[in-house]
C-alpha cells in the first residue's frame, strides 16, 4: 500500500512544470500569478490527501489544466445567480423579492459610477442630509410630513420604538404580534428597542376600550400592526386607525402603524385584493407608518418611515439611525422607482413587480403554448409535460390569503416516481441560470407569471 501510494505521488506534476505551459500562462495573464500559483497548491494538497485517505488519485488529475480552467470559470462566476423565478411567488424572499425596474437599475450604475451628493448641499456648499431629496418625494406621495429611511421595515419599526418608547410601555393588540421571517417577532423587536411590550384584547377580537383601559402614565405609545402574513376570519374586530388617532389625541399619546407590505397604491384599481395604504392612515391622524421598500412598493429593500414632522426629526437625531443608514445605491434606486408612481397610468409596463401581478391569465397561457411543444419533444421521453392552471400567489406576507389565477407547465414521471422530479429539479438548479419551480402533487410546476423571456428560458432548459 505505501508503495502503491508513492507511485501516485510521483504522478503529480511540479506547479514549476504547470506555470511554464502555455495555456496555463494565459490563465497567470487574466487572473495573476498569486491566484494561479495558490490554486494549484490547492489542486496538490486535495491531491495528496485523496491517495493518503482513499489510495486513488482524484478524478481530474487525467487533465490538470481543465480542471485548473474550470475552477477559473467558477472564480468569475457570482454567488448570487441570477435565475428564473417560475415558483408562482411574485415576490420571493429567498430571491430577492422586488425586481427593479430600468430606471432604478439605472439610477443605480450612474451613483455607482460616480461620485453624487449624497450628503452634500450645492446650495450652500455644505453638508447636507441623505433622506432629504426622497424624503420630499415620499411626502409628496403619500401626504406625510415628513419622512425617514432606513435599510429595511424591522429596522424601521426598531428605530422607531427605540426612538418613541424606549423605557416606557407599547400598547398593541394580542391579535396582531405577528412572527415574520426568519423568527423575528414584533415582541422581540420591542424588546431590542428597550420597550415594555403591553398586550390587549384577545387573539380574534380588540376593541378601543381595550387599548383606553391599558394606557397609564407610563404609557409612551399606542400601536397597531399590520397583520400582512396571516390573516384571522370569522368572529373578529379590531380597531381601526382612525379610532386610534382619535385615542391618542384624547392622551396626548403618539400613535404608530407597522405596515410592513408597503403598497403606495389602491390595489383594487388594478384588479388586485386591497391592501392598506400610508397615507390612507396619515390621513386618519396616525402620527407614524413604516412600510417596506421590497415589497409591493417595487423598489429596493429599504424601511421608510412617514409621519409627522417632530417625530421624524427625533427619529433622525436617534443614534441608531447611522446605523441603520441606506447607501448611496439603496438610494438612486429607491428615488427612481418612487418616481415612477408620478405617472401611475404607466406602472403597469414600467414596474415589474406590478406588472407580474397584473399579468391576464391568458397572456400566461399564450406563454406556455408558445414553449409548450418544444419541451415536450426535449422530455417527453421520461416526463409527461403539460399546461396546467394553477395559483400564483403575491409573497413576502403580502396578502396572504389571496391567490392570482395563472398558468403552468407541469412535469410528471413517466415511470410515476418522484425521485426522478427532484433529479430534474436539481438539475435545472445547477444550470447557467438555475430554473426555480415547485413540487406539488407529484408533479414539477414552472409557473411562468413572472416570465419576461420565453427564448431565453428554452435556451437554458434545452442546453
Amino acid at each position: 500500500m505505501v508503495e502503491a501510494n508513492l507511485a501516485l505521488y510521483r504522478q503529480l506534476p511540479s506547479i514549476d512544470k504547470l506555470l511554464q505551459l502555455d495555456e496555463v500562462q494565459i490563465l497567470v495573464e487574466q487572473s495573476g500569478l498569486h491566484w494561479v500559483t495558490t490554486c494549484l497548491r490547492e489542486m496538490q494538497e486535495q491531491a495528496r490527501k485523496c491517495i493518503s485517505q482513499q489510495g486513488q488519485l482524484p478524478d481530474w488529475h487525467i487533465d490538470w489544466l481543465k480542471e485548473l480552467a474550470k475552477r477559473h470559470d467558477e472564480l468569475g462566476q457570482s454567488a448570487l445567480k441570477n435565475v428564473f423565478n417560475l415558483t408562482g411567488t411574485v415576490l420571493h424572499t429567498n430571491l430577492g423579492r422586488a425586481v427593479m425596474s430600468k430606471t432604478a437599475i439605472d439610477a443605480v450604475s450612474k451613483a455607482m459610477s460616480s461620485s453624487v451628493t449624497l450628503e452634500y448641499s450645492l446650495d450652500g456648499a455644505m453638508r447636507g442630509h441623505r433622506d432629504r431629496a426622497i424624503a420630499d418625494l415620499l411626502c409628496e406621495l403619500t401626504g406625510a410630513e415628513d419622512a425617514c429611511i432606513v435599510n429595511n421595515n424591522a429596522a424601521a419599526v426598531l428605530l422607531l420604538l427605540a426612538t418613541v418608547a424606549n423605557g416606557q410601555q407599547v400598547i398593541v393588540s394580542r391579535g396582531e404580534l405577528v412572527e415574520i421571517g426568519g423568527a423575528f417577532r414584533v415582541p422581540d423587536v420591542m424588546s431590542q428597542a428597550g420597550c415594555q411590550l403591553v398586550e390587549v384584547g384577545t387573539t380574534n377580537r380588540t376593541h378601543l376600550r381595550d387599548y383606553e383601559n391599558a394606557i397609564n402614565e407610563h404609557t409612551a405609545l399606542l400601536m397597531k400592526v399590520h397583520t400582512s402574513n396571516y390573516s384571522i376570519e370569522g368572529f373578529t374586530a379590531e380597531v381601526e386607525g382612525h379610532e386610534l388617532a382619535e385615542l391618542g389625541k384624547k392622551y396626548q399619546l403618539p400613535t404608530a402603524i407597522d405596515l410592513g407590505s408597503g403598497s403606495m397604491i389602491d390595489m383594487t384599481a388594478y384588479g388586485l385584493p386591497e391592501e392598506p395604504m400610508p397615507h390612507t392612515y396619515l390621513t386618519q391622524g396616525v402620527d407614524l407608518v413604516s412600510i417596506s421598500g421590497d415589497k409591493l412598493l417595487g423598489g429596493p429593500q429599504a424601511g421608510i418611515i412617514l409621519g409627522k414632522k417632530k417625530w421624524i426629526d427625533a427619529i433622525q437625531k436617534h443614534p441608531l439611525k447611522r446605523a441603520l443608514r441606506v447607501d448611496k445605491m439603496t438610494l438612486a434606486a429607491l428615488e427612481a422607482t418612487l418616481k415612477l408612481y408620478l405617472t401611475p397610468e404607466k406602472l403597469t409596463n414600467d414596474l415589474p413587480t406590478l406588472r407580474w401581478l397584473t399579468r391576464d391569465p391568458e397572456t400566461i397561457r399564450r406563454s406556455a403554448d408558445n414553449v409548450l411543444v418544444a419541451l415536450q419533444a426535449f422530455y417527453g421521453d421520461k416526463f409527461i409535460v403539460e399546461i396546467e392552471p394553477c395559483l400564483s400567489q403575491i409573497g413576502s406576507g403580502s396578502l396572504p390569503i389571496d391567490r392570482l389565477p395563472s398558468f403552468a407547465i407541469t412535469f410528471a414521471p413517466l415511470n410515476g416516481k418522484g425521485g426522478t422530479l427532484e433529479q430534474l429539479a436539481s438539475h435545472w438548479r445547477q444550470l447557467s441560470e438555475p430554473v426555480i419551480g415547485r413540487m406539488k402533487d407529484g408533479k414539477l410546476w414552472l409557473d411562468l407569471r413572472c416570465l419576461d423571456d420565453e427564448h431565453t428560458l428554452l435556451q437554458v432548459l434545452l442546453s
